[in-house]
């Protein structure tokens, strides 16, 4: 049997059904193009699919490739298993050979037999198939032609009824299909397993290699099966599964191409256990992840990108398990990228993309982990503790909702500590949270008005105050005819200057009054009948319908909202211009202190595309147009080049306004120029989801607030460090550089105090039933400081158990560490479990090192002697 490496045997393969007169064809994406029943390829015939249902005809009638599949979600998803077991993966190739109406059962039997065998030298004795019990046809080929031993040819039955088998293939409930035949090797009989239709055949001895699938039927909607005048073939082998036959491994993650990524994520998190499983979890996601990237996927909150999202958090949860605190997951993708871009050569070509989109995702992911996996570890350790199960739907959608932490990464760990959740009480709570969000949109009295009268004549772009009577009054709800002083309402009137909230833009705030009565404005919103409602309180006098009023609008907060709003235009055409014209409005809110703008974009800016950005919208400032807005026809406005909102339904008339070099749809309030902006600052950008970026801006009057501020804090802070505001960023260095030199000597000089008790604590090391134990309190040392004394004196005692224990700041801190030549008598984790009960607090880990923590201080020294009592028990 050949060595092969996979990349050997990807190619020998495609090679081999070239040489019989097969188009190699290249995989297809893992996004189908256009398959709505499929999330991702999980196939190889995937890309054939209208060529088997007669949809579409086919330019060759034999095809070979090796196909990119995924199964992470949908009907097939085996992310649970994905590290625990030999062979599951997310991400996987699958070559396979196809006849579209050409050869059949005989050639195709005979094609993997010659493969198998002759090019791959697999020895024969070594292979057994599985034929359905019905398939005469193939039974015979492989006893008569082949010349397998009729032992090693199993026929596998149907289970609760007909057609409903291991071997009979089918592509949906009506469509083609027909029976298969299933190669499988053997591994030995050393390996535990029974060979296909045994009831041990979920053991490894007998694996499959291969499946050739034999489309000869139609089943028609009666379930009738009809034969079809052109029978064609699919089969299927996983390059994994055949490498690690061809390699002399049982796992598939025994491989090269595996091999290789658990060397390089076992390097990048300083992991020196290369059996351990996260590592597995990591090289296979991190597969996925790089495809997924590459084909278009993005991580998201729904559907594929879902998908990714979950796979990428798994692999960096994987990683924090290992000890990582930060991104990881980098240079494993270039790793993988460089192993596989002989077949693959995209990868490599695509590579920054691939690592800026992980990379986002990683450091998002890193704030979120670090809380929520705290929590969780002390809320599975106490459930544990209770002796229960299951853990505490309310626990879990705590982390959910006020950590951010996905319910189903909660049940991931929970299931590697044989606990599951209380869905039950998950789901009401977040039935509840619904509820009361329900109800607190609810709040505005707008939403549960209806007033039938004329629509409010709006006058918000030309007038700042009207003379106008009142139309309508309610209170609490309800029409009312009068109103006294104090009382909160909604007031109505003829004609209107206040602007309605509406596009982002907050309602104007100002009065409404006459001689007898004033009413504050605190909110102008608008109903779908055209009614302006203006929110607010009356603080004086009484107001009654038709009494004559005056409406006056709050200028100066109106301006402050003008001159943000229309920076918000600039600002839309600034950035498509520097960014690209992928740019599209997600959202927006625009008021008196800033505008906030929401847009789509892969990446964080830059600080020289902000600058680029703010630059294009000052220049635009400094020139002083003047602004101009008119209403005309749709079909008009879009001809005219005016931005529209995507998915936006508007009008059939519309408002076109034109600021600067920027024209687009909009009904709010503006400058008359552009110089009466002033000027514009970005405050902050930010992400607040896949692929949408948030910008923070302002201009006017807040903008010389916050420069005033600024100047104040740079001036206090020249002043403290005893210097001038041109050299506070040199002398900040200085302080900086100052304090680590610091830093550096204190560590120094605490590693020598470590060193200087390290003989005190050897002469401190009993032997406790033959077993070095040193188990002991010591003052004032941080965690790190434990732990690298521990690994420090293990390599001094050779073999033993090192107990360490500290007080800080009021609370216990333990370590242990057990050597690993006696960690199959002693577990550092169980140790630190039964030290953690004694002291009131928590502990767990690993075999050979593990933490405790407690409240109980005067406990500390009964612990550390009661713990040796029990080592010895």
């Amino acid at each position: 049997m050949k060595s092969l490496t996979s990349n050997q045997i990807r190619e020998i393969f495609l090679n081999f059904f070239r040489e019989k007169g097969h188009t190699v064809v290249s995989s297809s994406s893992l996004v189908p193009s256009d398959d709505p029943t499929l999330l991702f390829a999980n196939a190889g015939m995937n890309q054939f699919k209208d060529f088997f249902l007669g949809y579409k005809k086919p330019k060759y009638t034999t095809a070979t490739t090796s196909q990119k599949c995924v199964r992470a979600g949908g009907k097939h998803n085996d992310l649970e298993n994905v590290g625990y077991t030999a062979r599951h993966h997310t991400f996987f190739e699958m070559l396979g050979n196809f006849s579209f109406g050409d050869y059949f059962k005989l050639d195709a039997i005979q094609y993997a037999w010659e493969l198998l065998t002759e090019r791959f030298q697999i020895p024969a004795e070594k292979l057994l198939v599985t034929v359905y019990h019905e398939d005469t046809e193939a039974y015979d080929i492989w006893k008569n032609v082949i010349k397998i031993p009729a032992e090693k040819i199993i026929k596998i039955a149907d289970k609760s009824e007909k057609y409903i088998s291991d071997n009979f293939w089918m592509m949906g409930d009506t469509g083609p299909c027909g029976p298969c035949s299933e190669i499988f090797y053997d591994h030995g009989a050393d390996i535990p397993g029974g060979p296909p239709g045994s009831e041990d055949e979920d053991g490894d001895r007998f694996i499959e290699i291969w499946n050739l699938v034999f489309m000869q039927f139609n089943r028609n909607e009666n379930g009738e099966m009809e034969a079809l005048p052109k029978p064609s073939v699919d089969t299927g082998m996983g390059l994994e599964r055949i490498s690690a036959v061809l390699q002399s491994v049982h796992s598939n993650y025994e491989i090269d191409l595996f091999q290789n990524l658990i060397h390089d994520a076992a390097q990048a998190l300083k992991c020196k256990d290369l059996s351990h499983s996260s590592l597995k979890v990591i090289a296979d996601h991190i597969r996925s992840i790089a495809f997924l990237i590459n084909d278009g996927v993005q991580p998201s909150n729904d559907g594929r990108g879902y998908v990714l999202r979950r796979i990428l958090r798994r692999a960096i949860r994987h990683g924090y398990k290992l000890g990582a605190t930060e991104s990881f997951l980098m240079p494993i993708l270039n790793s993988l990228a460089k192993n596989m871009q002989e077949a693959y050569p995209e990868l490599l070509t695509n590579i920054k993309k691939i690592e800026k989109t992980t990379l986002q995702e990683e450091d998002k992911f890193f704030e979120t982990i670090a809380n929520g996996m705290s929590i969780l570890e002390q809320e599975i350790n106490l459930t544990k503790k209770n002796k229960s199960t299951m853990l505490s739907g309310s626990v879990a959608f705590k982390l959910h909702d006020t950590y951010g932490f996905p319910i189903d990464l909660t049940a991931d760990i929970c299931r590697e500590h044989n606990i599951t959740i209380d869905q039950a009480g998950f789901d009401q709570d977040m039935a509840e949270q619904k509820n009361k969000a329900k109800n607190a949109s609810q709040f505005k009295a707008k939403d549960s008005i209806v007033i039938d009268i004329d629509p409010t004549k709006f006058l918000a772009y030309t007038h700042n105050e009207e003379f106008s009577t009142i139309e309508s009054i309610i209170l609490n709800n309800e029409p009312a005819v009068e109103v006294s002083a104090n009382s909160t309402c909604n007031l109505v009137v003829k004609e209107s200057p206040f602007y309605a909230e509406s596009g982002g833009q907050v309602g104007d705030t100002g009065r409404i009054f006459n001689d007898q009565a004033e009413f504050v404005v605190h909110d102008t919103q608008k109903l779908p009948n055209g009614v302006i409602l203006h929110i607010g309180e009356l603080v004086r006098g009484q107001l009654k319908i038709k009494d004559p009023v005056l409406c006056q609008v709050d200028h100066i907060r109106r301006d402050s909202i003008k001159r943000n709003h229309s920076a918000t235009h600039l600002l839309h055409k600034a950035l498509k211009t520097i960014l690209g014209d992928h740019v599209e409005q997600k959202g927006s809110l625009v008021n008196e202190f800033r505008t906030r703008f929401d847009f789509s974009h892969s990446s964080a800016l830059s600080e020289t595309e902000i600058q680029q950005v703010e630059q294009i919208v000052n220049n635009e400032i400094l020139q002083n147009n003047p602004t101009s807005a008119e209403v005309m026809a749709l079909d008009k406005a879009k001809k005219s080049g005016a931005m529209m909102l995507f998915g936006e339904k508007y009008d059939d008339e519309v408002r076109v306004l034109t600021i600067g070099n920027s024209k687009e749809l909009c009904g709010g309030t503006h400058v008359n120029a552009t110089g009466d902006i002033g000027l514009f600052k970005i405050l902050n950008e930010s992400g607040i989801s896949s692929g949408v970026r948030r910008i923070e801006a302002t201009t006017g009057v807040s903008l010389i607030q916050i420069i005033d501020k600024q100047n104040q804090l740079l001036n206090a802070t020249a002043k403290e460090l005893k210097t001038t505001k041109d050299d506070v960023a040199e002398k900040i260095k200085q302080v900086i550089d100052q304090v680590k030199t610091q830093e550096k000597t204190i560590a120094q000089l605490k590693q020598k105090i470590t060193n200087a008790s390290k003989n005190d604590l050897l002469d401190q090391i009993e032997v406790i039933d033959g077993t070095k134990v040193l188990s002991t309190n010591i003052d004032n040392m941080e965690i790190p400081q434990l732990r690298a004394l521990i690994d420090d004196l293990k390599n001094n005692i050779g073999s033993g158990i090192i107990i360490l224990a500290t007080i800080n700041q009021g609370k216990i801190n333990i370590a242990v560490g057990v050597t690993k030549d006696i960690t199959n008598q002693f577990h550092a984790g169980k140790i630190a479990g039964q030290l953690a009960n004694m002291v009131g607090g928590n502990g767990g880990g690993k075999p050979d090192m593990a933490m405790a923590g407690g409240q109980n201080i005067n406990d500390l020294p009964e612990a550390l002697i009661k713990i040796k009592k029990l080592l010895n028990s």
